[in-house]
């Protein structure tokens, strides 16, 4: 699937975890002196960089904090000290995603202990409930959450509910490279965030362009932000769905049933913004808002959902194009013109150009993001007369 999406490096995930770390090395073989790995049943495929996720919950500053850490680790034996050295701390095998009782501070200790070439990266940084800046666990700075560790830190993962325009109204941000990644709780979900480097693909150029992107960082591939589950404040159990200042006008509070809200990333980027919204900093790097191939021809064909046809479709135009990325950023209009159908093409162009109707997330339930008129979904998605004017510059164009 990685290779039909068009991504050239994939996490392996889950490091940590001794089943899954034994298959990584059952399965995986090292790549040359890349540092990283090949699938030894698809050598022509993808490589793999070892990664992991790992959850702290403890006390710090007289409250309770829950945060979420993304692991990249050098090698194989990095991998299982790392390993190894949780496990004398917790239960390893008790999920993909351990829980640990200690300071996150002390994580970013223990992994960079094992070596010094390891990454530890803030996960979903904004996400309510686990996250570095999290309204309901989360701390009001980097500092002073990971203390005298913090200058290990050199990148923040943005999330599926926020990108990288709302992160740069923060100006402690400035120095952190925003990096984005998607976990994929099936196959078809690789690649909903992505990041974009022109480094060679090796272990140490990849890590290196992250804390410098100068080095070949060249941006993101994003959900529109509106979409991932926690960017509005709301009250799932009572449909409730709230802009920040809404929110403020309720007091925190349902309009509905009364109970507090869960407040979203939108709303916390504002309490912590220190910048108006949409300043651009100087060494900004670009991001692209995009919409899964899948989603894009069900929407087209009028579709409900990701059907036996959506998928043959999604098939036919990969085969002929290269990858899903390639259609959705790379390949010229009239190229795709030549394949793709009309309506299907008519989603991409709307994406591109950013001209998409949003219902936004909230509580834990995913947004919307429509690229045609109810109408001309009733119509099976064909475009009819559409303004072709506005919505600002082709998307693919920022790399």
């Amino acid at each position: 699937m990685a290779k039909q999406k068009g991504i050239a490096v994939v996490g392996t995930g889950d490091f940590t975890h001794p089943a899954h770390l034994a298959e990584i090395a059952e399965d995986l073989e090292p790549d040359g002196a890349t540092g990283l790995s090949v699938c030894r049943a698809v050598p022509e495929g993808p490589r793999f960089i070892l990664t992991a996720e790992v959850a702290n919950i403890f006390t710090q500053g007289g409250r309770n904090r829950r945060i979420h850490s993304v692991l990249f680790a050098p090698d194989l034996a990095a991998a299982r000290e790392i390993q190894g050295r949780l496990a004398e701390a917790g239960n390893v095998a008790s999920d993909g995603r351990p829980i640990f009782g200690f300071p996150v501070k002390e994580l970013v200790r223990m992994v960079m202990d094992v070596s010094p070439q390891s990454l530890v990266v803030p996960a979903h940084v904004w996400t309510p409930w686990f996250s570095l800046f999290g309204a309901m666990s989360g701390f009001d700075s980097l500092v002073e959450c990971f203390q005298e560790q913090s200058h290990h830190i050199h990148a923040l993962e943005t999330g599926l509910s926020s990108d990288p325009q709302m992160n740069w109204r923060l100006s402690g941000l400035d120095g952190y490279t925003l990096i984005s990644n998607s976990d994929a709780h099936s196959p078809s979900k690789l690649g909903r965030e992505a990041n974009v480097l022109s480094c060679p693909r090796t272990y140490a150029d990849i890590v290196r362009a992250i804390k410098d992107p100068a080095l070949g960082f060249e941006g993101t591939l994003e959900f529109f932000p509106e979409e991932g589950k926690y960017h509005y404040d709301g009250h799932r159990a009572c449909g409730v769905c709230m802009r920040p200042s809404e929110t403020l006008a309720h007091n925190g509070l349902c309009p509905a049933c009364g109970q507090p809200v869960t407040v979203g990333v939108l709303h916390r980027v504002e309490q912590l913004a220190d910048r108006r919204d949409g300043f651009v900093p100087p060494n900004a790097r670009p991001c692209v808002h995009l919409i899964p191939l899948e989603e894009i021809i069900a929407e087209a064909f009028g579709l409900r959902g990701i059907t036996a046809r959506v998928r043959r479709e999604y098939q036919r135009l990969v085969h002929l194009a290269g990858s899903e990325m390639r259609i959705l950023l790379w390949a010229e209009e009239a190229e795709l013109a030549r394949f793709v159908p009309e309506r299907v093409l008519e989603g991409i162009r709307r994406m591109r150009s950013g001209r998409v109707k949003i219902r936004p997330g909230h509580d834990g339930v995913y947004g919307e993001i429509r690229l045609f008129s109810t109408e001309e979904r009733l119509q099976g998605g064909c475009p009819g007369n559409v303004d072709k004017g506005g919505g600002g510059a082709t998307q693919m164009r920022l790399f």
